[in-house]
């Protein structure tokens, strides 16, 4: 009975120390929050966007309006300075420009597989 007593109120000790230990402040109210955040944007400790640039780093900025990055970028387009699609092909690759219609793509590919030059999936293919 004795062993038990002390077991029992060593483990009532944890329980009442454990709250003690995890407890945590009171949250912060909506007006200190937003005051915090105020005060982090002002002094330039925030990030935009979902990535964070390196430590240091500046981004760059310009003071071009609408109508002249608009131009800048119809020049570029003319002058051929530009990629279409998603991403850009590697250095000096040129991308294959033809004129072949359907059927042509067609044979040449049935060509292709009968010669055994294409490859399944999405492996490359070995030189």
């Amino acid at each position: 009975m004795n062993k038990s007593l002390i077991t029992l109120s060593a483990v009532v000790a944890a329980l009442f120390a454990s709250q003690a230990v995890l407890a945590q402040d009171a949250p912060k109210a909506r007006a200190d929050v937003k005051a915090e955040t105020k005060a982090a944007v002002k002094a330039g400790k925030t990030v935009e966007g979902e990535g964070s640039p390196a430590a240091g780093a500046k981004t760059a900025s310009t003071k071009a309006d609408r109508a002249e990055v608009k131009a800048d970028t119809k020049a570029a387009v003319k002058a051929g300075k530009t990629v279409e699609g998603e991403g850009a092909p590697a250095a000096g690759a040129k991308t294959a420009s033809t004129k072949a219609d359907r059927a042509e793509v067609k044979a040449e590919t049935k060509a292709a597989v009968k010669a055994g030059k294409t490859v399944e999936g999405e492996a490359p293919m070995k030189k």
